[in-house]
């Protein structure tokens, strides 16, 4: 490889980023022949296949796998300082794929468009459902950034603390618990609606009241947001629920919240990319408006109830 054409190197990390030929000559702004003709020239000069199809897409082998470790880094380091002077924004045309829940999609993309309709024109945002699983689909490159709870440990994927999610319990403001003590035999008692992802009709909740020998009655579950506070402004149904699902409701006066009769740890909202996108300055700049949408729309509702 020691006369190997750097060119081959740009073509073969933006294939491994995209995880698809057609795609990664979208990015390069080449023809996809061009690319097929130099993955052709990168499997002569490595003797290895490189890729293999995977359903509608690739998948890399693990000897891609192996060199892309080695010269992913050096390729961002050398673009990064090529682009630190020339790099403007409003000429980019990307599209970043973001792994999210609805919740978080609520909070997130009004002012994000807002941001990039001013700044970035030419900059795409797509939602990705997410529930589980953010390490493998930054891993895999299917999404950008994983913008919600992220349990993942891979020295691959750098997280940056956003908020944490504090867990109230909301109800109508007429509900006749509202002027009650909310201790936990009346907790475990009402009805309650349960928003699970996963469709599963228990919680962390449920494990608490267990260990105190209550169980409750979950009368309803959703597997979204959208019509959750319509749901408890209509209904006498209960939710233990983070404060930032319901912000608008209570900030209306429609719902509101109580204290937990237990202690329950907030889980910990963050913002999570893989190392390759690390000196992305797109990327990077993307990260730094979502920082500026939590400081400027979310933090300020969030500590005047708090």
């Amino acid at each position: 490889m020691a006369n190997l054409d750097l060119n081959l190197m740009v073509i073969f990390d933006a294939i491994m980023q995209e995880q698809s030929i057609t795609l990664a000559a979208q990015r390069l702004s080449m023809t996809q022949p061009s690319v097929s003709n130099a993955v052709s020239r990168m499997r002569h000069v490595w003797q290895d296949p490189l890729f293999v199809k995977k359903g509608r897409g690739i998948r890399p082998t693990p000897f891609a796998e192996s060199m892309w470790r080695e010269i992913e880094a050096p390729l961002h380091s050398i673009r990064s300082a090529s682009q630190q002077q020339a790099f403007d924004i409003r000429g980019i045309k990307r599209t970043f794929r973001i792994a999210l829940t609805d919740w978080m999609v609520d909070i997130f993309w009004l002012p994000l468009r807002q941001l990039i309709e001013e700044q970035a024109p030419d900059i795409n945002i797509h939602a990705v459902p997410y529930a589980v699983n953010g390490e493998r689909l930054l891993l895999d490159a299917d999404v950008d950034m994983v913008l919600d709870y992220y349990e993942g440990s891979n020295e691959r994927v750098k997280t940056q603390w956003l908020f944490d999610n504090h867990f109230v319990c909301a109800m109508r403001a007429e509900h006749p618990l509202v002027n009650q003590t909310l201790d936990l035999t009346t907790f475990a008692q009402a009805e309650h609606l349960l928003m699970s992802l996963s469709g599963d009709a228990s919680g962390g909740v449920d494990t608490i009241l267990s260990k105190q020998g209550l169980e409750r009655r979950i009368a309803m579950t959703v597997n979204h947001c959208y019509n959750l506070p319509k749901l408890l402004e209509n209904t006498n149904l209960i939710t233990t629920i983070p404060l930032p699902v319901i912000l608008d409701s209570v900030k209306s006066g429609q719902l509101v919240v109580r204290k937990l009769p237990f202690d329950l740890e907030p889980g910990p909202i963050s913002m999570s990319w893989h190392l390759r996108n690390d000196r992305d300055p797109a990327l990077q700049w993307l990260r730094k408006k979502v920082l500026e949408v939590l400081q400027v729309h979310l933090n300020p509702r969030l500590e005047s109830l708090l």
